[in-house]
């Protein structure tokens, strides 16, 4: 049976200042990490001038995949700080990276490690935290003229449509929660003229 977890809705951002320091923490709700990279690069090309984009992720309802990356900051004084607040928020599947824009005094590893928490913990602070159960897709090609079967047994067990392509065969990606998906494939593949895509 899956578990749920907690993870934010949306992207937020927090910023802490420390002598003349500016860090500006993103966090965003991630699903697998491939999302990870192309973030970082959005955030790299929004901020050219910044000294570093520090980051850490969690994913998975146990947490057991993460990530934390210090990006030329000393070893441990900022990758480290970020995925330990989410850690203490109790939430997974989040990316939270940190711009830092460097003021010309050095402030030293105790003081990069109290910037880098405060900037996460700030974007996770005003992030809204929602509980969501681990989904899986299942995708689906069949005639125009199956449409009605299958929009029937989509409604009778409240599945998903995430995707539809309406060409000469209909191809539709259908989301399921993972202790559905055995089932929800028995079912859709009992329609007839409906073949499911691997």
């Amino acid at each position: 049976m899956s578990q749920s977890f907690r993870t934010i809705s949306k992207s937020t951002e927090g910023i802490f200042k420390d002598r003349g320091s500016k860090f500006i923490a993103c966090a965003f709700p991630i699903s697998s990490v491939d999302d990870v990279k192309p973030l970082l690069e959005k955030l790299q090309t929004e901020h050219p001038s910044s000294r570093h984009v520090c980051y850490a992720y969690q994913l998975g309802t146990d947490g057991n995949d993460y990530r934390a990356n210090d990006d030329g900051e000393p070893n441990g004084s900022a990758g480290l700080p970020i995925l330990n607040q989410i850690k203490s928020k109790g939430v997974t599947n989040v990316l939270v990276a940190v711009v830092r824009y460097f003021g010309g005094t050095k402030l030293g590893v105790s003081g990069l490690i109290n910037a880098y928490k405060e900037a996460a913990k700030e974007s996770l602070d005003a992030a809204k935290i929602v509980t969501r159960v681990p989904t899986s897709n299942i995708l689906i090609q069949f005639p125009h003229s199956s449409i009605g079967e299958v929009e029937r047994v989509i409604r009778q067990n409240e599945y998903t449509i995430s995707k539809q392509d309406f060409g000469i065969d209909c191809k539709w990606v259908i989301r399921v929660k993972d202790a559905e998906f055995e089932q929800a494939t028995e079912l859709l593949n009992a329609l007839p003229n409906v073949n499911l895509m691997r």
